[in-house]
């Protein structure tokens, strides 16, 4: 199946994770009700963006937030993006990002590879390190619509990762995100734009909708990119969705028309995972 129908849930995000899971649950069964393969939710969907709040909401992977996730997408027959979470593993948090299938079944896991560290002069600083570790994998899973990839937001940003994925045969890469007032108008939409087009893939960033009254401002503008790196759809910063039908096979003509991929000089330069 070459084609999915994609629905991103720009939702605001509660203190309170029982709303934050019911608000899931209503976007996934609305998801459903317009025909979508898949719902899609932004980064810490269920976890105030603190670097404080990191280890306070955060789970085992199989608890309570896991667990619901699962049982939304089984519930509702739907392929659900499951945003992030905080998974609690020994001593460690991690950012991480759960995909579960129609059945329920994890599909994929990726936890955020490189943290959100920054200090842009008279904007925006904020440090992951405090409280997060970094994963260590490159994250493309099989589904019925292909290889899809799968990453974190801060994580898009380095041009490496989105080649690798595309590599691994991903002609979709999800992204939940939370870009703020700093980095939102001046590179989220060109981010997605340039993997889009380097890479020749389709991108889907989902972001939470901007709340004025917390202490992280989203950027919002949940977004699909085309190969050709065109701009398919995207939202402003208020709570809303988005339903976006791709049709994958194209992925293929554009990397024959512009074979980036295929023009590479590996005898002079090369990419591999460690």
């Amino acid at each position: 199946m070459d084609t999915i129908k994609l629905y991103q849930a720009q939702m605001r995000v509660p203190e309170d994770v029982e709303q934050a899971l019911r608000i899931a649950d209503e976007a996934a069964a609305e998801a459903a009700s317009l025909g979508a393969d898949m719902a899609a939710l932004p980064e810490m969907f269920c976890c105030p963006y603190e670097t404080k709040n990191f280890p306070v909401y955060a789970e085992p992977q199989g608890g309570r937030i896991f667990t619901r996730c699962a049982e939304i997408a089984r519930t509702h027959g739907i392929w659900l993006s499951a945003g992030t979470m905080p998974e609690l593993d020994g001593e460690r948090v991690y950012n991480t990002a759960y995909v579960f299938d129609r059945q329920g079944s994890m599909a994929a896991k990726h936890r955020k590879m490189h943290l959100f560290d920054i200090d842009v002069k008279g904007g925006q600083t904020f440090r992951e390190s405090e409280t997060l570790t970094p994963g260590d994998s490159v994250t493309v899973f099989d589904t019925e619509f292909g290889p899809l990839g799968l990453c974190v937001c801060y994580d898009f940003r380095f041009p490496e990762l989105g080649r690798l994925m595309a590599l691994k045969g991903a002609r979709l890469v999800l992204v939940p995100a939370a870009f703020n007032l700093t980095t939102g108008p001046a590179h989220w939409e060109l981010m997605f734009r340039s993997q889009a087009m380097y890479n020749q893939v389709f991108c889907a960033g989902t972001s939470p909708a901007r709340d004025m009254t917390a202490s992280y401002h989203a950027w919002g503008h949940s977004i699909v990119t085309d190969p050709w790196g065109g701009v398919v759809g995207q939202l402003d910063e208020a709570e809303g969705h988005q339903l976006t039908e791709l049709d994958l096979s194209q992925v293929e003509p554009v990397r024959e028309q512009l074979p980036l991929l295929r023009h590479r000089r590996t005898d002079v330069y090369m990419l591999e995972e460690i």
